[in-house]
This record gives C-alpha cells, structure tokens and sequence, in this order.
C-alpha cells in the first residue's frame, strides 16, 4: 500500500507541477497506461531467454549438489555399518571427515543459491532496463500522460484498454531482434 500511496503523491505532483487541472476535456486528453512488467518477463523473449539462462545454471548446480549428497550417504553409510568394527582413530578421522564434508556441501548450497540470486537479478535488470527505454518510447510516441506498472504502484482497477503491456511486448522483441541482426 505504502508503493501505490507514492505513485498517487507523485502522479499528483506531476500534474500540479506540469499545471494541468482535471477539467472534463483534459481528463479526456490525457492518456494514462498500465504494464504488467512481469507479464513482459514472462512472455517477452528476452524474459524466457533468461529464465532459461537461470534454469540451466540450475541444473548444473543441482547436479553438483545432487553428487555431493550421494557421497555424504554414503560416508554415513560406511560409518553405520563399519563404524562399530572400526578402531576409535578410524571411526573419529571418518566421523571428522564426513563432518567437515558436510559443512562444505552446506557452504556450496548457500553459495550456490546466493549466486542465483546474484544472477537472477542482473539479468532480469537488464532486461527491466531494456523495457524501460521501450516503455517511454512507447509513451513518447503514442503521446501518454503517464504510465505506471500494475503491480508495484498498486493499481486497484486498471481499464483493458488501458494496458499496453502487449505493445510493449511487441516492440521490445522486435528490438532485441534488430540488435542480433
């Protein structure tokens, strides 16, 4: 809530300060839009790319994971059914060795889902700042008073005609394919 009072406060503002009065022929004039930009990442091609990106990174560390689990099994294993016929030494060393292997499995699996993270965010910026040029262009060409995204400004009701999030869309997959000719 706290998001959609801002946008209120500075679309007021905007309007204040441009001098523009809501009178019934300037309410008409104006044309304000709506995009879903996770509606964008979802379905623009840049989005899907780098969400496939993300899922084979995934994959890869999962693997990774997957292997380093399967060799701590099996040191417990090894512990569980030969510990009692080792000597105190060798079950102390196997009991310190799987110990400190799990330590590190853990230590991979946070470094592993930080680095996702990481990733994640700066390919979906990327993409958010790519949109962006493609958003005021939009606005600029199509003559918008304003144009607010859907979810982080708290939108109750927003007219169908009112989003442009499919234009948007269209357009900025169509840059992204000029610029790889």
């Amino acid at each position: 809530m706290r998001n959609g009072m801002y946008v209120v406060v500075t679309a007021a503002l905007v309007l204040a300060v441009a001098g523009w009065a809501p009178t019934t022929a300037a309410a008409q004039a104006a044309k304000i839009g709506v995009v879903d930009v996770g509606r964008i990442l979802a379905k623009s091609q840049a989005g899907v790319a780098a969400r496939e990106q993300l899922e084979r990174e995934k994959t890869t560390m999962q693997k990774e994971v997957d292997n380093r689990r399967k060799e701590l099994e099996a040191l417990k294993d090894e512990l569980e059914k030969k510990g009692p016929l080792m000597t105190a030494d060798a079950r102390s060393q196997k009991q310190d060795v799987f110990d400190r292997k799990r330590r590190d499995a853990t230590r991979m699996v946070d470094d592993f889902q930080k680095e996702l993270e990481k990733k994640e965010r700066e390919l979906l910026q990327k993409v958010l700042q790519d949109v962006s040029g493609v958003i005021e262009r939009i606005g600029k060409d199509k003559k918008y008073y304003l144009i607010v995204e859907k979810r982080g400004s708290a939108v109750v009701f927003a007219s169908p005609d009112a989003d442009v999030t499919e234009e948007i869309i269209k357009a900025y997959d169509q840059e992204a394919a000029k610029g790889k000719k």
